[in-house]
């Protein structure tokens, strides 16, 4: 590169024992998006978060723009050019767009001259906003153009883009590649982390691999493909997901006409929700996030109770008045989408995780009102063989797992059940690929034995790589579930949109 606009020199990182970044070197050009790959626990939050000055390095040197810098903050990186959007917003919902950018500008700057600006800059950018919109009152999709507008108005000369793709509908990507694509030319530079590794090759021009806190690869991305830069990432061969023909049997979970009023102001109201997930199948949910999929979750887990008792059944049991335990009972089991705190109790130990969503089934847990903790230990050794959990100890705590590691727990936990309805929000939220790839081929084979498997996922690439039949939610809203095989990726944006009309049951 002929100019260099920010280099990342011999960082080095450590929490406590744990090196997180060890002699990581990076550097960025303007106009260049650059993409920063790696699996779970590679070390790459840790290095944007000591470029965007939220970490300082325990070793090593940072050069912005051919000047040795110390960036002493998240504002120090601002004040620098270097922005930050990040994957899980900091917005305020009872805010409006203009509100919610003049916490993050420079004081004394009329409102009136903020909001024009709002709505020039994101015109210019194709990114449209309304400055005196509620944000509670918009969709997730235009909540990121918020962020993203609140720092372009920040002038940068590089922005940094987690996951950015991750709650945007496949039109609302393909809009956010047009504007990065504009940025570039303009002489800005991305750091763009993904594990969207299609949309990689599409946008990006330099790849950087990080592994096990190390930079093991630089490469082009578009003279890659997806199985080479996800072997890069993992260090062997991904295996490939394979999935035969489905079979459907009986219903195993059934919702008929399930209305859930919205919990809060800013919720979303479940209305007439009909869907039929039979022994054998996999259906997925797709939609943006935001638009009911916890509600609807919280209804099927029973931690949300409904009106009528009928609209939620399992194995034809009406269960819309009974709570969590009780369908546990009778053979269902939940991941919710939060691992950490939802999925698991940070301060317990792996085994009393097991315990805590198990004890009320038949696992052998309980023998004569007494719990057998060495059985649950026993499931524990289980689950870290057959997920490839990831620990220092035998029976760590749940919060000193990294989080793609206790994802594989929480779901491989429930999967070892060998339950008649699985229930699975995000199921690789966050997840590197090969971790992805045992996730989602364990949900296939439960499927394939026999259970009912209802999945709720904003990866599109996911779905349609284990679904059999896909449905859309919308703003609380379902339509009617569709074979995967003749689903399109086009439809499933219009009905994310609500661009179709909504059908009944399945």
């Amino acid at each position: 590169m002929a100019a260099r606009l920010l280099e990342a020199r011999h960082i080095v990182k450590r929490f406590g024992d744990n090196v997180a970044n060890d002699d990581v070197s990076l550097a960025l050009a303007p106009g260049e998006i650059h993409a920063l790959l790696g699996e779970n626990g590679a070390g790459k939050s840790t290095l944007v978060k000591i470029i965007y000055g939220a970490l300082q390095p325990n070793e090593g040197e940072i050069f912005w723009k051919g000047e040795r810098v110390t960036i002493e903050s998240p504002a120090a990186a601002r004040k620098l050019g270097i922005g930050m959007v990040f994957q899980h917003f900091s917005l305020f919902d009872a805010l409006t767009v203009a509100e919610n950018i003049a916490l993050a500008s420079p004081k004394g700057v009329p409102m009136a001259e903020l909001s024009a600006a709002i709505e020039k800059v994101s015109a210019e950018y194709g990114l449209p906003l309304k400055a005196n919109d509620r944000i509670a009152d918009l969709p997730v999709g235009i909540r990121q153009r918020v962020e993203i507008v609140r720092c372009l108005l920040q002038s940068p000369d590089l922005i940094i883009m987690d996951e950015p793709t991750s709650v945007l509908t496949p039109q609302e990507a393909d809009q956010l590649f047009v504007t990065l694509r504009r940025l570039a030319s303009e002489g800005c530079a991305i750091l763009y982390i993904s594990h969207r590794l299609e949309e990689v090759r599409e946008l990006c021009h330099r790849a950087t691999v990080m592994r096990r806190g190390k930079v093991v690869a630089e490469t082009d991305p578009t003279r890659e493909t997806v199985a080479s830069l996800a072997r890069l990432m993992v260090g062997s061969e991904v295996a490939a997901v394979h999935r035969a023909p489905a079979q459907r049997g009986r219903p195993r979970l059934t919702l008929d006409g399930l209305d859930l009023p919205s919990k809060d102001p800013f919720g979303v109201a479940l209305v007439d929700v009909k869907l039929e997930v039979a022994a054998g199948e996999i259906v997925a949910i797709a939609g943006v996030a935001g638009n009911g999929q916890g509600e609807l979750f919280d209804a099927i887990s029973g931690e949300r109770l409904g009106e009528r008792a009928a609209a939620v059944l399992i194995d034809e049991v009406a269960v819309g008045h009974a709570g969590v335990n009780a369908r546990r009972k009778l053979g269902a089991a939940f991941v919710p989408e939060e691992r950490l705190g939802h999925g698991a109790v940070p301060g317990l130990p792996l085994s009393d995780n097991v315990v805590l969503t198990r004890h009320g089934t038949a696992d052998g847990l309980v023998a004569r009102g007494l719990m057998r903790f060495a059985r649950a230990a026993e499931i524990v050794a289980f689950v870290t063989e057959r997920f490839d959990v990831r620990k220092g100890v035998p029976d760590p705590e749940a919060r000193a797992l990294s989080g793609g590691n206790l994802q594989k727990f929480v779901v491989g936990r429930e999967v070892d059940r060998v339950p008649g309805l699985l229930v699975v929000s995000q199921p690789t939220w966050g997840v590197d690929a090969g971790a992805a790839a045992v996730i989602r081929q364990s949900l296939i084979d439960l499927a394939r034995s026999g259970s009912a498997v209802l999945v709720i996922s904003q990866d599109l690439d996911e779905i349609f790589e284990i679904a059999d039949r896909i449905a859309v939610i919308s703003r609380g809203h379902l339509s009617e579930p569709e074979p995967a095989a003749t689903m399109t990726r086009e439809r499933i944006g219009l009905l994310m949109a609500g661009g179709a009309e909504k059908k009944g049951a399945a």
